[in-house]
């Protein structure tokens, strides 16, 4: 693990650490961090916004059916539409 050492500057009536460019980067910190106290010291990570990429959001759902016992609901309803009987 590389370590940096960062200089703590007075910012308007308080103290903070500015954190480098490259380091927002990386782990991909946009507008707020996490300060988290632990017992080896503070841990700063990205704050997540709680929603879900689409792979994620698309396997919840999947799951969400299997456990409600019917993967092809939405199947059942489209065969049902009608369509089948029409004049081709």
């Amino acid at each position: 693990m590389q370590t940096q050492t960062l200089k703590v500057v007075r910012i308007g009536n308080s103290r903070g650490v500015r954190l480098p460019a490259p380091l927002l980067a990386h782990y991909r910190i946009h507008h707020a961090v996490v300060a988290e106290r632990t017992a080896a010291g503070i841990l700063l990570r990205p704050e997540r916004d709680g929603r879900l990429s689409w792979e994620a959001t698309f396997r919840a759902t999947g799951a969400e059916q299997r456990k409600a016992g019917d993967e092809f609901a939405d199947f059942a309803a489209a065969m049902d539409d009608g369509l089948a009987a029409l004049d081709r």
